[in-house]
């Protein structure tokens, strides 16, 4: 083994065995950026001048058609003090939804980017639901259901799953040729490909799905209680609206916006959990 001279006066500092790993940056955790105090900067500034636009309109027409932030404050806790249960048979109602839908349209388009031979049968499948009104599904489970948790799951359901179904199925076919062609080059199983390539590939679009739907997710709950149950938010703000209670139906809405706010955190935090190593792009 051939030798190194060292110069006399010098000695040789050790190379630590993993510098290079020491070297690279330690990976971020899910904080929050300045873009997320911006929104949240201009969401407080919209908020303040919804409530300033509101406080104006109620000095010059009359309580029932735009009460003052006030009595929608006192309508507001007064519901926390009564109808809490109702609240939370939505959210219930809300989360059972959702979760069935993405997990059987997430499977779905699976099916309809993978397999060549029951692929085009449920893209069909999918297409014709998302041609279908929501007031044609709601009307039809008052007639096929009679129990009304049946006929709001199913109305949510074939509602949302159609979202989560193409979405998946959009995600699968934009993966590289590339990454399939270097996976496949290890002879991979069906359930490899999946797991390594597919699954993390098509995480993203789970995400962009469920943020998307949420807010439409309330609004037919909503609906599909004011058609087809006498409980839960969608009821109680007909039976408000059917006693003249325009500040009780104000202060659903409110509540309704919060909740669609503290839902929309709670899947960007996700987010930003489970995909924290992925770099956001600043377009400048």
């Amino acid at each position: 083994m051939s030798q190194v001279d060292i110069p006399a006066g010098q000695s040789v500092k050790p190379v630590a065995r993993h510098a290079s790993m020491a070297s690279r940056p330690a990976a971020a955790g899910p904080r929050p950026n300045r873009r997320d105090r911006r929104d949240l900067k201009a969401l407080i500034c919209v908020v303040v001048l919804l409530l300033v636009a509101m406080q104006v309109a109620s000095g010059y027409v009359p309580d029932y058609v735009m009460p003052s932030p006030e009595a929608i404050a006192k309508a507001l806790a007064g519901l926390f003090g009564t109808d809490l249960v109702h609240v939370a048979i939505t959210l219930a109602r809300l989360a059972a939804a959702i979760v069935f839908s993405a997990l059987a349209g997430v499977i779905i388009g699976l099916l309809m980017g993978t397999s060549k031979r029951v692929g085009p049968y449920l893209k069909a499948v999918v297409i014709i639901d998302t041609g279908i009104p929501a007031l044609s599904w709601m009307l039809l489970a008052v007639f096929w259901f009679k129990d009304p948790e049946a006929r709001i799951f199913f109305i949510l359901a074939v509602i949302l799953l159609p979202f989560y179904a193409l979405n998946v199925y959009e995600g699968v076919r934009a993966l590289s040729a590339e990454w399939v062609d270097m996976l496949e080059s290890f002879r991979p199983s069906r359930w490899q490909m999946l797991r390594f390539l597919v699954a993390p590939h098509i995480i993203p679009y789970i995400f962009l799905t469920t943020k998307s739907v949420i807010g439409y997710a309330i609004r037919m709950v909503i609906f599909a209680e004011l058609v087809a149950s006498a409980v839960g938010i969608g009821s109680r703000m007909s039976f408000a609206q059917s006693t003249f209670r325009i500040d009780q139906v104000m202060a659903w809405t409110f509540l309704l916006v919060m909740l669609n706010l503290v839902f929309q955190w709670l899947a960007g935090w996700a987010e930003r959990r489970f995909l924290g190593w992925r770099k956001e792009a600043q377009v400048r």
